[in-house]
C-alpha cells in the first residue's frame, strides 16, 4: 500500500476534469487567428448610421445579385408608412449598378460578390489586423491642383529632394482586395484550374490571414484598389499589376508556405509551354535555412503542381544549377598534362577504355543538371554548386522569382555573404523578391531597401526603360509577438538539477496531478537546448524514463546537425509518425517545421533572442489549433536575459485578450527582472548562456552538467571508476613483465662461436 496515494485522497468525490483541447485532436473549421467575432462586436461598438452602412456592404444574409421575382424579401424591409428603408433602397440601388456588368456564366456570379469596396476592404483587413505599407514608392508625386505654386508647395518640393524624405512618404497605408475564400481564386483572378483542384484537394477553403493578405498582391488582380494613403489624407494611384517585392511578417504556423507557393506555380503554368525549356533551370528559387525546412517546402509544392508540368526538386551535392562549358580550357590543360606524364602505358588505358565504354561513359562523369522549375536549396549548397573554377559566382539568368523564407535569419551576417551573393546572381531584371517570416527587425528591412537599390542602379544602366516595381510589407497582428493561442509557462527551476526534476514531472503527469484546463503537457512535444553537447547528455539521462511497456528508449529521441542526412530523416519520419514522442533538438528545428499535431514544446535552455522564443513556441498551436503548451525553464543563469522572454509572453497574452489578473507574467516580475543592454542582447545572441558552452564552470566545477545526481555522487562514481581502470592496468602490466622476464632468459644472445 502506498502511504502517499492514501494522503493524497480527498474526501470530496472526484469531478472529471474539463476536457482539454490539444493541437493533435485533429484540423480546426476555422484557420484564421483573428476576427472570428469581428462582426458581432463592431455592430455593438458602431454608430447606427454605420451599422447601417456595413449591413448592407457584407454583413446581410439576402443575396443582392437576385431578381425581384426570386428575392421573397425585396419588399418586407421598410422603415414605416409602407416605404421603403434605407438598406433596400440601398440594396436595390448595389444590385442594378451590379446587374449591369453581370457576366453571362453562372459559375461567375459569385465574383460580383465578392468585389469589396475601399471601405469594405479596410473593414476587412483590419478586423483581421492586417497591415499593409509601401516601404517603398517609386509612383510620381502627388500634383497640385491649382496652376500656381506656393510657399508652402515650395517648401514640400524642396522636402522631397531630400534622400530621406522618399523613406517617410513611403511608408504609406495601402489597401488591396481581400481574399475570403479560396474559391475566389478561381473565379477572380483566373488561376490554372488543375492547381485550384490540387488546393480543393488538400482541403484549404478559408484563408488564413497572411494568405488573405498576400495573394491579392502576387496575383497581380485588376481589382485591387490601387490607391495608397500620403500623410496628407490623399491618395494616389499604386500599380501592383506588374508585380512587387513583398515583405512579410506572419507569426508561425499562418500559412506562409501556400502564400508564396500559389502564386509562384500559377505563374508558371501562365507561361507558354514553348516559352520556356527543362534545360533552361529553374526560374523560381526559394532559399531555406535548414534542409528539413527546405524539404518540406519541396513537398507542398509538390501537393500544389501535382498532374502539372511544373515541377519541384530540392538541392543536393554533386547536382549542377547552370549549364557548365564541355570544351574547358583548364580541364583539357590538366589532360594533357597528365597524358604526358603517364605516358604509352596511360594512352592503352584509354585506347582500352573507349573500347569498352566509349560516348555514356564520358556523360556519367558529369553531374546532374536541375531542370525542375522550381528549386528550393539551402544557401551553402546552392552556393557551391554555383562556384566556377575562377572564383566567381554563375548567372541564374531565367530566374524571376526569389524567396527568402525565414529572411531574418538568411540574412543575418551567419548566412548573409552566401544568400546576398545568391540574390546577385538573380540577373534577370524582372526578378521579383518575396521575404518571408514571423520576426523582422528594422536592420533587415533597411537592408533589404539598401539591396534593392544597389540592384536598380545596376538595372537601369542596361534597361533604362524598365519599371521598377514597389515594395510592399505585409504585418499580421503584432509585430515580433508569438502567436495569440498558445499557453505560455515560465517557470524557475533555481539550477541544472531542478529543471531535469521539472522534465521529469512532465514526462509523468501522474505524479503531479492538476485540476486546471489545459495545464498538462501530453505528447508528443519538443525540447530545446542551447547546443548539442546538451542535448546528446539530456537524451542519455532520460532515455530510459519511459516505461518498456510503453515503448520504452524508443520513445524518445535527439536529433542536431551532427547527425547525418538520412539519420535526421529517419527521425523525423518517426516523429511524425507517432513513433517517437519527445525529440530533444536544438534551434535547428526551430523555424518553419510544421508539427500539426505537437500538443507543446519545453524550452530547456531559455532562448538566445526574443525572436528564437518566438519560433521556437510556434511549433504548437499552428493553423488556428488551440491547446498549445510552452513551458520555458530559467535558473539563477539566466535571470540577467530572461525578461526579453518575459516581454514576448506578456505582449502575447495580451494580444489574446487576457486581463491583468489572468496574465502568466504579472507587472511586479517584470518591474523585478533586470534589462539587458544592447550589447547583452548581442552576445546572447551570438553565443548564448557562456556557462552552458563548456561542461565545468570558470571554477572548474561541472554545475551545467545535465544530471539529477549530486556532486559527491559523481566524485564516488568517477573515483570507483578510475580504481577499476587501475587496476585493470597493473594486472596488464603484471602480466607482462614475466613474459618478458621469461623471453630475455630463454635468449642466450649472440655467442662467439658465431663470431
Amino acid at each position: 500500500m502506498d502511504i502517499f496515494k492514501i494522503l493524497s485522497r480527498s474526501s470530496k468525490a472526484t469531478q472529471p476534469s474539463a476536457t482539454q483541447k490539444l493541437p493533435s485532436s485533429g484540423a480546426v473549421a476555422n484557420p484564421q487567428l483573428f476576427g472570428h467575432t469581428e462582426p458581432r462586436t463592431t455592430q455593438q461598438q458602431s454608430k447606427k448610421s454605420r451599422k447601417r452602412k456595413r449591413l448592407h456592404n457584407s454583413e446581410t444574409p439576402v443575396d443582392i445579385s437576385l431578381t425581384a421575382d426570386v428575392d421573397f424579401f425585396g419588399g418586407a424591409f421598410s422603415g414605416g408608412a409602407g416605404k421603403p428603408s434605407e438598406d433596400t433602397a440601398t440594396l436595390q440601388k448595389l444590385s442594378d449598378s451590379r446587374s449591369v456588368d453581370e457576366p453571362s456564366k453562372e459559375n461567375l456570379g459569385q465574383q460580383e460578390e465578392d468585389i469589396y469596396n475601399e471601405d469594405e476592404s479596410k473593414r476587412i483587413l483590419r478586423s483581421h489586423k492586417l497591415k499593409i505599407a509601401v516601404l517603398e514608392d517609386f509612383a510620381p508625386p502627388i500634383e497640385e491642383e491649382h496652376g500656381k505654386e506656393s510657399s508652402k508647395s515650395k517648401k514640400r518640393k524642396k522636402n522631397k529632394e531630400k534622400p530621406q524624405k522618399p523613406q517617410k512618404t513611403g511608408k504609406t497605408q495601402f489597401y488591396p482586395q481581400p481574399l475570403t475564400s479560396f474559391s475566389q481564386l478561381r473565379s477572380r483572378y483566373t488561376i490554372a484550374r488543375r492547381l485550384a483542384e490540387n488546393i480543393a484537394e488538400q482541403g484549404y477553403k478559408l484563408p488564413t490571414e497572411v494568405q488573405l493578405g498576400a495573394l491579392p498582391l502576387l496575383l497581380n488582380d485588376k481589382n485591387t484598389s490601387t490607391e495608397q494613403e500620403s500623410e496628407q489624407g490623399r491618395t494616389r494611384p499604386l500599380d501592383v499589376t506588374k508585380g512587387i517585392d513583398l515583405l512579410t511578417v506572419a507569426p508561425t504556423g499562418s500559412g506562409k508556405t501556400i502564400a508564396f507557393l500559389i502564386p509562384i506555380i500559377n505563374s508558371l503554368l501562365s507561361q507558354g509551354e514553348t516559352e520556356h525549356e527543362p534545360s533552361d533551370g529553374p526560374r523560381a528559387l526559394v532559399l531555406a535555412p535548414t534542409k528539413e525546412l527546405a524539404s518540406q517546402i519541396v513537398n507542398e509544392a509538390r501537393k500544389l503542381s501535382k498532374g502539372t508540368r511544373v515541377k519541384a526538386t530540392l538541392m543536393k551535392k554533386g547536382v549542377e544549377v547552370v549549364e557548365r562549358p564541355i570544351n574547358n580550357p583548364k580541364e583539357t590543360a590538366d589532360l594533357s598534362e597528365g597524358s604526358d606524364e603517364e605516358g604509352a602505358e596511360s594512352e592503352s588505358d584509354v585506347e582500352k577504355a573507349e573500347a569498352v565504354v566509349t560516348q555514356p561513359k564520358a556523360k556519367t562523369r558529369r553531374a546532374e543538371r536541375v531542370k525542375a522549375a522550381i528549386l528550393v536549396a539551402t544557401p551553402l549548397a546552392l552556393l557551391n554548386a554555383l562556384k566556377q573554377q575562377d572564383g566567381s559566382t554563375a548567372e541564374l539568368l531565367n530566374v524571376r522569382t526569389l524567396v527568402l523564407d525565414e529572411a531574418d535569419v538568411l540574412l543575418d551576417p551567419l548566412f548573409r555573404e552566401q544568400v546576398l551573393a545568391i540574390w546577385n546572381a538573380c540577373s534577370h531584371p524582372s526578378l521579383r523578391v518575396g521575404l518571408w517570416s514571423a520576426t523582422m527587425g528594422s536592420n533587415i528591412e533597411s537592408l533589404v531597401v539598401e539591396t534593392l537599390n544597389k540592384r536598380w542602379k545596376n538595372i537601369i544602366t542596361k534597361h533604362p526603360q524598365h519599371p521598377r516595381s514597389p515594395l510592399i510589407r505585409l504585418v499580421v497582428g503584432l509585430k515580433d509577438t508569438a502567436i495569440p493561442n498558445i499557453t505560455h509557462k515560465l517557470v524557475y527551476a533555481a539550477t541544472e538539477q531542478g529543471k531535469l526534476l521539472g522534465l521529469r514531472q512532465l514526462l509523468h503527469p501522474t505524479a503531479t496531478p492538476s485540476t486546471e484546463a489545459g495545464s498538462s503537457l501530453r505528447p508528443p512535444f519538443l525540447v530545446f537546448t542551447q547546443t548539442i553537447p546538451r542535448a546528446i547528455a539530456l537524451h542519455s539521462e532520460l532515455r530510459y524514463d519511459i516505461p518498456p511497456e510503453a515503448g520504452g528508449s524508443s520513445r524518445i529521441a535527439v536529433l542536431h546537425a551532427d547527425l547525418s542526412s538520412s539519420a535526421r530523416e529517419s527521425i523525423m519520419t518517426r516523429f511524425r509518425r507517432g513513433e517517437v514522442w519527445v525529440l530533444i533538438t536544438t534551434d535547428l528545428l526551430a523555424r518553419g517545421v510544421d508539427f500539426r499535431g505537437l500538443n507543446g514544446v519545453v524550452n530547456y535552455d531559455v532562448p538566445n533572442s526574443a525572436a528564437a522564443y518566438v519560433h521556437r513556441v510556434g511549433r504548437t498551436g499552428r493553423a488556428g489549433r488551440e491547446g498549445g503548451i510552452a513551458v520555458t525553464y530559467y535558473t539563477q543563469e539566466d535571470i540577467p536575459y530572461v525578461k526579453n522572454v518575459a516581454n514576448v509572453i506578456r505582449a502575447s497574452e495580451a494580444l489574446r485578450g487576457k486581463g491583468e489578473g489572468e496574465a502568466t507574467i504579472q507587472q511586479w516580475l517584470l518591474d523585478a527582472l533586470p534589462t539587458p543592454s544592447k550589447r547583452d542582447k548581442q552576445q546572447l545572441k551570438k553565443r548564448g548562456i557562456e556557462a552552458r558552452r563548456a561542461v565545468k564552470d570558470s571554477k572548474g566545477r561541472g554545475s551545467m552538467r545535465i544530471s539529477t545526481k549530486s556532486g559527491y555522487e559523481r566524485r564516488a562514481i568517477n573515483n570507483l571508476r578510475g580504481a577499476k581502470e587501475a587496476s585493470k592496468r597493473r594486472e596488464q602490466l603484471q602480466q607482462i613483465e614475466p613474459a618478458a622476464a621469461g623471453s630475455e632468459s630463454e635468449f642466450d644472445g649472440f655467442g662467439d662461436d658465431q663470431a
